[in-house]
């Protein structure tokens, strides 16, 4: 039989293990998860990333490998984020049809006004591009299952509105990102139904749906424009009856 000291005891450690769990940053929960990257319906590659809670917030890293006719693509980044989703340093490297590419970026440490440093080489040519910063802005490189994880984790924050896409093509850019609302949908995970939130996000003109579950982390994206998706295993989207419709203003 337990003494009254040790309930006691037992109840502290339980609100604290509560309140420890409540501190961790959004998207930490998530982990890791792995993806199918199809085309067409087609497979053609995988995708994985993972999320550690660290003293400051979290690390991230991500993996990308496509293997297809016109493209062979590699990738792997590694990111330090703040408890509030916010970049701090990013890693990349990557091999596109056999040319390699590293990227990193960073925020100024010089006093101009506040910017992210973003040192590309690539083709045997290095750059530096100097890019406003925004508060919330994510690292966003091709397929990157994780940019997309911390993408809905800062859509929470910022209740939609006020994101943007570090993009590290070329010189590098950065570009709003537009989000709207679907209605919900249903799926299953791991055999288990589970209800599914659609987002569509647009990016310099690009669309890609976003589909998350109940915690906000990340199911399926489709980039329709190139017939590319990410699925997360053991995910199954039910298709709607009828495309879905943004909600009326």
């Amino acid at each position: 039989m337990q003494t009254p000291t040790c309930n006691s005891t037992l109840l502290r450690l339980s609100v604290l293990a509560a309140l420890m769990a409540a501190a961790l940053p959004i998207g930490a929960t998530a982990q890791s998860a792995s993806f199918i990257i199809s085309q067409h319906g087609q497979p053609v590659g995988t995708a994985s990333f993972n999320f550690a809670a660290s003293a400051r917030g979290y690390d991230s890293s991500s993996v990308v490998r496509i293997a297809m006719q016109g493209l062979d693509y590699t990738l792997s980044k590694t990111e330090r984020l703040s408890s509030a989703n916010q970049l701090r340093h990013a890693q990349l490297s990557a091999t596109v049809n056999g040319s390699a590419v590293t990227v990193n970026a960073a925020p100024a440490s010089d006093p101009a006004p506040a910017q992210i440093l973003l040192n590309i080489s690539a083709n045997g040519r290095s750059s530096t591009t100097r890019l406003a910063m925004h508060s919330a802005a994510v690292f966003l490189p091709d397929f990157d299952p994780g940019a997309l994880e911390t993408m809905l984790a800062l859509a929470v924050a910022q209740n939609n509105r006020g994101l943007w896409a570090i993009v590290p093509k070329q010189a590098g850019s950065i570009e709003a990102i537009t989000l709207a609302t679907y209605a919900d949908e249903q799926g299953t995970l791991d055999g288990k139904p589970i209800l599914v939130h659609h987002l569509i996000a647009t990016i310099a003109g690009a669309a890609t749906d976003l589909f998350s579950g109940l915690e906000n982390q990340l199911l399926q994206a489709e980039l329709p424009q190139q017939g590319f998706a990410l699925v997360r295993k053991g995910f199954v989207l039910t298709p709607p009856a009828k495309p879905g419709a943004p909600p009326a203003e």
